[in-house]
């Protein structure tokens, strides 16, 4: 493809190196904008802007493509294990059987949590959310490993396979804190997700420890949200790793972007309007009409996507397996029937179907979640643990190469030069 570009402004006029992915993407590149013109670009949210060149996730939000290293999503789904997608994006390339025994051996065996990590996780309140626990407890694991993280390249991979294998200790201990619960030990004959159940169940009651078939739908869940090119978390590791700040710092700061309803928290929202659904009857064309009226407060969670403007590809996944979940744990919920009502509705109206509004993958992730016994809280750090190795593996592309260091600019906007008056004038 021979593309060439320019750009002017006043009497400048400055040529523009063109770069063009693997998928035919096209960038301008326009770093000596600012130098040779004096202007910048203005583009609120970056939602034109191309930050970096990225070899881990390739998604077309028009087509409906989410591929990790090129694998589309809907291969890995079901058929490779959290693990081996895990590797795949901090490797590039799928794991062979001894790399993935390696790999599962050394995550068993690191599941442990330091003894300070229990008590900040202890010290929190009891209505803390579960969020801020996470990153505070991420956060402190630097104090831990990071001197081996400084040294080599060895110790960075360790600090980075400790908290896959940490992450999901950490979301049980802040779970079973929250019900006033001891926390359970990890299990090294159990595999990750199966573990993780085990940590968060064990000992209540719920029928989700112990069944492998939940194992294997959370599992699937967990690769779904692994990565999902530039969103606003992801950004965010890369920022604020371009300052050199640590590994463990890095994360912690994607976790608090993640912690907000617009990203992460969406999948709670979805759950909490269809319980105000509910509250009216299960009326679903209520909730249709509502959502079409432009004076109405109601809003229609996990429809849309600011990247997808067909479907999600990761949505027609998910929904089979709400079923899936559902049906094994026996129980007739009838949010399930309320979304399924929803999704049919705006399917059929014009003003969704004009508007492109398709049911995303948060909208029947919550419905899961809260079927196999999560609380609220505790969904938007299931989206962490899933997204952890996607967070990982940006942070090492953009620190290996020569990445500077982010620093967007602006358009200013206020007042212009101005003398300051006296107290005794103003």
């Amino acid at each position: 493809m021979s593309i060439t570009a320019e750009i002017r402004v006043g009497d400048k006029t400055l040529p523009l190196p063109v770069i063009v992915g693997t998928e035919q993407e096209v960038g301008l590149d326009i770093q000596a904008l600012r130098d040779k013109t004096g202007a910048v670009t203005f583009d609120p949210g970056y939602g034109n802007t191309g930050a970096c060149e990225s070899a881990v996730t390739f998604l077309d939000g028009e087509l409906g493509i989410l591929r990790y290293r090129g694998y589309p999503i809907e291969q890995l789904a079901g058929k490779v294990s959290f693990l081996e997608v895990s590797w795949l994006l901090l490797k590039g390339e799928l794991p062979n059987a001894a790399e993935l025994a390696a790999f599962t051996a050394a995550e068993k065996a690191h599941r442990a949590l330091p003894a300070h990590v229990h008590a900040i996780i202890a010290a929190f309140p009891a209505d803390a959310h579960p969020m801020a626990i996470l990153s505070a407890a991420t956060l402190s694991l630097s104090s831990t490993y990071l001197a081996d993280e400084k040294v080599t390249e060895a110790g960075l991979n360790k600090s980075q396979l400790l908290l896959l294998a940490q992450f999901p200790t950490i979301a049980a201990a802040i779970y079973r804190k929250g019900k006033g619960l001891a926390a359970v030990a990890p299990d090294a004959k159990l595999a990750y997700s199966a573990n993780f159940l085990h940590m968060m169940f064990e000992g209540t009651g719920n029928a989700a420890a112990g069944d492998p078939e939940i194992a294997k739908a959370l599992d699937l869940l967990l690769i779904l949200h692994a990565d999902h090119e530039q969103n606003c978390s992801t950004s965010t590791v890369r920022l604020v790793g371009s300052a050199q700040t640590d590994y463990f710092a890095s994360i912690a700061a994607g976790i608090t972007a993640l912690w907000g309803p617009l990203h992460g928290g969406a999948n709670q929202a979805v759950i909490e309007m269809l319980d105000g659904i509910v509250a009216h009857g299960g009326d679903v064309n209520w909730a249709v009409a509502q959502a079409k009226d432009k004076d109405s407060s109601f809003r229609l969670m996990g429809f849309g996507h600011r990247v997808y403007k067909n479907f999600d590809p990761r949505a027609t996944i998910i929904k089979v397996q709400a079923d899936v979940v559902l049906g094994k744990l026996g129980k007739n919920d009838p949010q399930l029937g309320i979304a399924k009502g929803l999704e049919e509705a705006a399917l059929k109206d014009e003003y969704f179907v004009a508007r492109k509004l398709y049911p995303n993958v948060d909208f029947y992730s919550g419905i899961i979640y809260r079927a196999l016994g999560f609380p609220y809280g505790l969904f938007t750090v299931l989206f962490a643990i899933g997204r952890l190795p996607g967070w990982t593996a940006h942070w090492n592309e953009h620190n290996a190469g020569k990445a500077k260091i982010g620093r967007p600019r602006q358009i200013y906007t206020g007042k212009n030069a101005r003398d300051v008056v006296e107290l005794s004038k103003r």
